[in-house]
């Protein structure tokens, strides 16, 4: 895997500071430590980092043509490069590597903008065709690769792999967006195509962006959708068999790799499919690792042990501190921007150990979008049913008192923590599906945030990141319809953000099968009454796996990378997580209503009721801000 990194002039043929250049390629030096390269014109500069996994000896970076009128700078993997080789060659294209960079190169003058149609796989990549003056942008369908950019107020367009690397040129510009911010204590990220700042922008998955000199910035293009078109087959063996077929053949094309390869085990379902397919498919012993903790509460080395036991693979394990909260600080740095997913923790430490054994490792992120693995799902398709009952001028007003004068009760059984359950019946879908993923509610960041914040938003709520997904969507499904919003949110804005920054922390290169475009485009057409069957997430991938794995691995209730932020913040990170959200630069911000951070932090660290999750973001938040002074 790679770093990317460009300055073009959109104006005129100015000259480009290549020691800018330089210092923005070496911003990434982590995600390719093997080779750097730039190459610099009148009005174009690219920059390239390089992590070796293919054709080591050549495919060095940034790649021209023949003439050397075309130049690619790339990240990612096209599992079909060597068919896609085969088809230019016929064409009268001539190759020097044996690299997929190459492909794209000459996809590019075959096809046009239309070459993002043919490719398959992960990737981010610049194009510059200095006989149409035109720069030519990229990102995979699924968003597994990162793209950021900004056009600067003297006409430079500037993209790089990692907002850190534009963050190198003086002009960025720096203004906090305050819907984002909205955004942020809603998700705990920063959804596409939005970051942090005012008109600095994420390509959004499964978009090309075509810049020519002398024009100004255009809109992003989409270029692929994920279908959920209804396909059969119906019955649950015939569907598993091909569900499991096409796995198998997403998982054969990226066990290609000239450097060591493995994948990460949790014991989950989906990484233990993973292993159990390749062990199938490899010749050699598969490399496996996993971490394990000391509370059992969040440890899931017996089971990542069970599948490594069955399948022969040559697992390591190591385990992480239960108090393994040094990165704290590290996190900020990593992302660029606020992000609050904790279980970027061990997310990193998984990061880490891989890294000892492999250069490239397979992971099974995806399933629980994909095929319904998530709880929240079954909880939704339940509070739908039950606002199809009364009509919303009924529906709305009656559970709207309830949940108001419901008390929270955090400590209760969960039986009788019906208060949320009342503030989401009385919204509409998409404001009720957002009240059960968000990590602040609509009423806490109202609390949360300062007057001044409020009056910059002018009413905007978090909910419009939804409306705007779902007015394209193309499914009305009750399960479908929120399937689709997660792909174009979270699965991309918080999972796969989280395992590209992780890993590319440590030049490790991760690949998704389950998240092969056919593969995700088949599965969205498959009945939702075979992801989701009753109370069983993935079923129907979970029936196809029992010849593969024990119901032990199948059928035990799901766990995930879970951090004990409570306790930590009543205990070892008591103070510092008070001095960060209570610091300066917090309360200066102007953002924050400091009676209520004070009040969160008191009933926290009390006990009186538990603010974790809110806490930690806060937190991820103050250290964002720390890096910009």
């Amino acid at each position: 895997m790679c770093g990317i990194v460009g300055i073009f002039d959109t104006r005129g043929k100015g000259s480009i500071d290549e020691a800018l250049l330089h210092r923005m390629n070496e911003t990434q030096y982590h995600r390719g430590p093997d080779e750097g390269g730039t190459h610099v014109e009148p009005g174009l500069g690219f920059g390239h980092r390089r992590l070796s996994i293919i054709d080591l000896s050549s495919g060095q970076q940034p790649l021209f043509n023949e003439d050397h009128s075309v130049v690619v700078t790339y990240n990612g993997e096209i599992y079909n490069f060597q068919e896609l080789s085969e088809e230019l060659k016929a064409h009268g294209h001539v190759f020097r590597t044996h690299c997929d960079t190459e492909v794209i190169v000459h996809a590019w003058e075959q096809w046009g903008e239309a070459c993002v149609d043919r490719f398959r796989g992960m990737f981010a990549f610049a194009v510059w065709d200095r006989n149409r003056e035109t720069l030519f942008l990229a990102r995979d369908r699924l968003g597994i690769k990162p793209l950021f950019y900004a056009l600067l107020p003297d006409g430079r367009f500037v993209f790089g792999s990692e907002l850190k690397s534009l963050k190198v040129h003086a002009q960025l510009p720096r203004r906090i967006d305050p819907t984002t911010v909205e955004e942020y204590f809603a998700f705990g990220y920063v959804p596409e195509p939005k970051t942090i700042y005012h008109d600095v922008w994420k390509l959004p998955p499964g978009h090309r962006l075509t810049l020519r000199r002398g024009q100004g910035l255009p809109e992003p293009v989409e270029y692929w959708d994920v279908g959920f078109q209804a396909h059969g087959p119906e019955d649950v063996s015939l569907a598993g068999e091909e569900l499991i077929a096409r796995l198998e053949e997403a998982v054969r094309i990226r066990m290609v790799a000239e450097v060591p390869l493995g994948a990460f085990l949790s014991g989950g379902v989906d990484s233990s499919a993973v292993v159990a397919l390749m062990a199938g498919l490899s010749k050699d012993q598969v490399n496996t690792c996993s971490i394990s903790f000391g509370d059992p509460k969040f440890n899931e080395s017996h089971y990542a042990a069970m599948v490594a036991e069955r399948y022969h693979t040559a697992h390591r394990v190591e385990q992480v501190d239960p108090d393994d909260f040094d990165l704290v600080d590290h996190l900020a740095e990593l992302y660029d921007e606020p992000y609050a997913d904790s279980s970027a923790l061990p997310t990193y430490r998984v990061c880490e150990l891989a890294k000892k054994q492999v250069t490239v490792a397979l992971s099974g992120d995806g399933g629980d979008e994909n095929l319904a693995g998530y709880r929240r799902y079954r909880w939704h398709t339940y509070e739908e049913r039950m606002r199809s009952l009364l009509p919303a001028g009924i529906r709305q007003p009656l559970f709207g008192l309830m949940g108001r004068v419901y008390p929270k009760a955090d400590w209760a059984p969960k039986i009788f923590r019906a208060k949320s359950t009342f503030e989401a019946m009385a919204r509409d879908t998409l404001q009720g599906y957002l009240h059960s993923v968000s990590i602040l509610s609509n009423q806490m960041r109202s609390e949360l945030f300062s007057d001044r914040l409020k009056s910059d938003l002018q009413g905007y709520e978090a909910v419009e990141v939804f409306r705007r997904h779902a007015a394209r969507a193309p499914t009305d499904h009750p399960l479908s319809l929120v399937q689709y919003l997660d792909m174009k949110t979270y699965l991309a804005g918080d999972i796969l953000t989280k395992v590209d920054r992780a890993s590319m922390a440590h030049a490790l290169e991760v690949r998704v099968p389950i998240l092969d475009h056919k593969l995700v485009d088949w599965m969205s057409g498959l009945s939702p009454d075979l992801k989701l069957h009753g109370r069983e997430g993935k079923y129907l991938f979970k029936k196809a796996l029992e010849p593969k794995l024990p119901d032990d691995i199948l059928y035990r209730q799901k766990m995930g990378f879970a951090v004990p932020l409570a306790g930590w913040f009543r205990g070892p990170l008591r103070q510092k997580v008070r001095d960060n959200i209570l610091s300066e630069r917090m309360l200066d911000s102007g953002l924050f209503n400091q009676a209520y951070l004070e009040r969160m932090l008191d009933q926290h660290q009390s006990g009186v009721r538990d603010y974790s999750a809110s806490l930690w973001t806060l937190m991820m938040f103050g250290s964002f801000l720390g890096l910009e002074q």
